[in-house]
């Protein structure tokens, strides 16, 4: 009979198993609440005693308390939630086993609040404290809180680069594993989750109580289910859901005004003279053009002459004609569109007219300034049909080599061909066509294959993904 040697024989560290059994009974328990309720029972109480030996609140294994509520009753832990699924540079052996323990309590907690939301209606609560636990989630992956959702910035992607989800390692029994190459893929599932739970949401009794609807985070799922529903509300639910859809607007329109003054713009108008003030000031410049007037034994540089950088660009009267297909599955591009044709409305120089189509078209330039304004004027849902918008797009292609028309739709159109001819056709005029397939903050939507192949024969490819391509796009025609 072989005499297996003890751990204390074998030179290892029983406290380091004893932390890896811990660390494996709260994963364990974590699977289990999520696929074998069999199991769970037993790994409970397991785990409430791993989190008490550890100095852990019980809470952390409370389903029903939000990260925030067990935050503010210990409000050490708010540290160990920042950053907590970031990996650490850290050498295999010399890992902290017992910290590792406290990290699957914590990373447990987060990601079982966010992940398991029941079944049935969703109180105006339940949805801020779900929204509240993803803005933890994505803290502990280094992220700033609705970045990874890209509810409410298109800037989409993980706040730090090269950061990872989970402590480093592999398998239940280790560490869990560097799941860094998943974070994009996170973002679009929480806005699933998210848009599941505004669905489940008695919505209406939400906005007839303002209490409620003061607990309501705007976002893209709740923008939807408003502008769908707008015209069934009226009084204080009205007042209500109007404030929500002004709120998302005025925080959307600040990100994208960003994004469009940081583009690239026209080329500089040397013609005109650079204004004399400080921050035009090419201190670079002065400096080279003075350097005949160095002093070397007072070691001091005499300016004759300050030089400033020019800013004025040449730019000339465009139409930017924008057509919006307002079908259901393209809620995202009608309001991150809407809003961006009213900043482009607000550029000198920029006629911007708006179209929104389904199986009617409805001309809404004269609100196109206001996206708020524009967006009551909507109505979600129905069919497609192109040819009715380009009957209204048309005639407002005055000057083509002055006009750019950009066409968002998913292009699953029933006359196809016809429509395909009519855009064709404005190409060969010799305005600008931007086909775009999506415009949204995490860049998702599919595109009718047949349409694509087509407007890559013409020369005209589907921009289709971040919305920062199409800034960049209109903002080379435009200025």
């Amino acid at each position: 009979m072989t005499h297996r040697p003890h751990a204390e024989e074998q030179g290892a560290d029983p406290r380091s198993d004893a932390h890896d059994n811990r660390r494996q009974v709260l994963y364990w328990r974590l699977l289990a609440r999520l696929f074998d309720p069999e199991e769970q029972a037993a790994l409970e109480s397991a785990s409430l005693a791993v989190v008490e030996d550890i100095g852990l609140p019980s809470a952390l294994l409370d389903p029903g308390a939000s990260v925030d509520s067990v935050v503010q009753r210990h409000p050490e832990l708010a540290a160990d939630f920042e950053g907590l699924m970031v990996p650490e540079p850290e050498a295999d052996d010399a890992r902290d086993r017992a910290a590792e323990v406290r990290r699957a309590a914590l990373v447990s907690k987060v990601l079982l609040n966010v992940f398991t939301t029941g079944s049935g209606n969703v109180t105006a609560e339940r949805l801020a404290r779900w929204q509240s636990d993803a803005d933890w989630l994505e803290r502990a992956l280094g992220c700033r809180p609705g970045e990874l959702r890209g509810g409410r910035g298109p800037a989409g992607g993980p706040g730090r680069s090269g950061g990872g989800v989970g402590p480093t390692g592999s398998g239940v029994g280790g560490p869990a594993p560097d799941l860094s190459r998943l974070v994009p893929a996170i973002g679009p599932e929480l806005g699933s989750i998210e848009a599941d739970l505004v669905r489940r949401m008695r919505l209406r009794e939400v906005l007839a109580d303002p209490a409620l609807a003061a607990r309501l985070t705007p976002s893209m799922s709740l923008m939807e289910q408003l502008l769908r529903d707008k015209d069934n509300l009226s009084g204080v639910a009205l007042a209500n859901a109007k404030a929500l859809i002004r709120r998302y607007v005025d925080e959307v329109t600040e990100v994208l005004r960003t994004q469009v003054e940081k583009s690239t713009v026209g080329e500089l108008d040397r013609s005109v003279p650079p204004k004399r003030v400080f921050r035009n000031l090419d201190i670079d410049r002065t400096i080279w053009k003075n350097l005949t007037n160095w002093s070397p034994e007072e070691e001091r540089l005499y300016v004759d002459r300050l030089y400033y950088r020019h800013t004025s660009r040449k730019t000339t009267p465009q139409r930017l004609v924008v057509v919006v297909d307002q079908s259901g599955s393209m809620v995202d591009s009608m309001v991150n569109c809407t809003i961006l044709a009213s900043i482009f409305a607000g550029l000198p120089k920029v006629d911007v007219h708006l179209i929104a189509y389904d199986t009617q078209a409805l001309d809404l330039t004269p609100w196109a300034h206001d996206p708020f304004e524009t967006l009551l004027r909507t109505k979600l849902g129905g069919g497609t049909d192109g040819t009715v918008a380009m009957a209204l797009a048309q005639p407002k292609i005055a000057e083509p080599r002055n006009t750019v028309v950009v066409w968002i739709s998913d292009f699953y159109e029933w006359r196809h061909q016809e429509l395909f001819d009519s855009m064709a056709a404005v190409h060969r005029s010799g305005a600008k066509f931007i086909p775009v397939g999506s415009v949204t903050s995490s860049g998702r939507g599919s595109v009718n294959p047949w349409f694509r192949e087509r407007f890559k024969d013409l020369g005209t490819p589907v921009i289709s993904g971040h919305i920062k391509k199409l800034v960049h796009e209109l903002k080379t025609f435009l200025t």
